[in-house]
């Protein structure tokens, strides 16, 4: 098989020693096009490139490189359609969400960090009474900001242009070099964002591309000796392994990992706001979103008609063909993922949970659809209420007051985003204080784009976006000297 796509090393469009896999369209089952396999050896090589290029380009001024950055912006801007193109068929996205959540937040991505923000603070001086000989001395201190070095970057496949984006943008904004292994799933996408990159004048080396399905490749962008810091996003099994190889060197990490959010709707809540944002479950990206309110939590005197909305909801959701604008559930990503997600329905089933909505395979030709399926009368020890299944699934549990309510919400291994429906804004902001969660959304799931956003416990490590970001892909240094 030949004629896919290259991988990008060191500047240069490099042939595949493992050769080249299909990429499968999830709605049409059909080839999107060749991705390269890279030998464990090639991976190696994009890390040492990316090492001789880190000394050039952290020695570039904060300017040059948001010139890079922005020019990237542009250039993704101008070719969005084509990009929105391929990121539906690779992703199953609809396609306004392919257009604005994906290519879209990618482009504005670069120009967020494409702003020189201030890496140098000055410490107010110190006297330190101590001084040599016992005499007192006034020490002057600067804070400054370096670069990690090279940063692997592994990025998820439900959203390959914002997530890439989201690590490769402000990496390079604080001079890091970046070695890029997308998600197996769908890699042409951040081939094209390379493209950007390269034309919009990033040196060779500075980003690199290299894909593969075998685990032997995310391996070897991990491990490694050129490699500084690896920022991962996906599960929470596969982001312990790579903290633990991280571990070994003490190699700096940034893990976003898997989600189970709470969605407390008290009874007094906005029931129709609170229906459309945990709606969003079963729409956005078909439920493969570690952000999604897929647990849901509703006081008993709002629970019955909560529960009634949803479903009402989910059952007025057209599913089918991402490329139809008056599509909102396009397909998972794979029949092997459709499968692992319609077990865990079956399962709820088994467990006691009960069926209101959904449960079944959409009746298609082709494609790796989920109808939209909301699981009641469910209880916080069942494994549909713990795990996360990653599709459109929604358990609804009641609780009785706010304390159970909170109670509940924290009862669980993950702690990504949160959520909290109800009028009274001080309760909402007290129960928010108290959920052991990395974010909280009162009465939205909308979020702001320069919060810090990263989770607590098996959610995550660290914290990224707006200024965070920058924080998280730099060290910081201190330099002392006698005023």
């Amino acid at each position: 098989m030949s004629g896919g796509q290259r991988l990008f090393v060191g500047g240069a469009w490099t042939e595949p020693d493992g050769g080249y896999y299909e990429v499968t369209d999830p709605a049409t089952e059909e080839c999107v096009g060749l991705a390269p396999e890279a030998s464990p050896d090639q991976v190696r090589d994009a890390c040492a490139a990316a090492r001789e290029a880190f000394g050039p380009w952290s020695r570039t001024s904060p300017e040059e490189r948001a010139a890079v950055l922005g020019r990237a912006a542009e250039v993704i801007r101008a070719h969005a359609e084509p990009y929105t193109t391929l990121a539906r068929a690779e992703t199953g996205a609809t396609t306004g969400t392919a257009r604005g959540m994906q290519v879209g937040v990618a482009a504005a991505r670069f120009r967020r960090y494409a702003r020189v923000e201030p890496a140098e603070w000055a410490i107010p001086p110190q006297v330190n009474e101590a001084g040599p000989m016992g005499r007192a001395a006034v020490m002057g201190a600067l804070a400054v900001r370096q670069p990690v070095g090279v940063v692997t970057c592994v990025t998820s496949y439900n959203n390959p242009w914002a997530n890439a984006a989201g690590k490769v943008a402000p990496a390079l904004a604080m001079g890091n070099t970046v070695v890029v292994k997308p998600a197996p799933q769908d890699p042409l996408s951040v081939y094209r964002m390379a493209e950007a990159l390269e034309e919009a004048g990033a040196p060779p080396g500075v980003v690199n591309v290299v894909s593969g399905r075998s685990v032997a490749v995310g391996e070897a962008a991990v491990d490694s000796p050129d490699v500084d810091m690896v920022s991962f996003t996906g599960s929470t099994a596969v982001g312990r392994r790579i903290a633990e190889a991280c571990g070994r060197d003490m190699k700096r990490q940034l893990m976003e990992l898997g989600g189970k959010g709470a969605a407390l709707v008290f009874d007094d809540a906005d029931v129709p706001s609170a229906v459309a944002g945990i709606g969003t479950t079963f729409s956005f990206y078909s439920g493969q979103i570690c952000t999604a309110p897929t647990r849901v939590l509703a006081q008993r005197g709002v629970y019955d008609r909560l529960v009634s909305e949803l479903a009402l909801y989910a059952q007025h959701l057209k599913v089918g063909d991402p490329g139809d604008r008056t599509t909102v559930v396009g397909p998972v990503i794979s029949s092997t993922h459709r499968d692992r997600v319609e077990s865990y329905v079956e399962l709820g089933r088994k467990e006691g949970a009960s069926m209101v909505t959904g449960g079944e395979r959409p009746l298609f030709d082709r494609g790796f659809y989920i109808a939209p399926t909301l699981l009641a009368d469910c209880t916080n020890d069942m494994r549909v209420a713990r795990e996360e299944i990653f599709g459109p699934v929604v358990t609804v549990i009641p609780f009785d007051d706010e304390e159970e309510g909170i109670a509940l919400a924290n009862d669980t291994d993950y702690g990504l985003i949160d959520y909290v429906w109800s009028a009274d804004i001080a309760r909402a902001f007290r129960v928010a204080r108290r959920l052991r969660a990395g974010g909280v959304g009162v009465n939205t799931v909308a979020r702001n784009m320069e919060a810090p956003f990263g989770g607590f416990k098996k959610s995550g490590v660290g914290r990224d976006v707006g200024s965070y970001a920058l924080h998280a892909y730099s060290e910081i240094q201190s330099i002392v000297w006698p005023g």
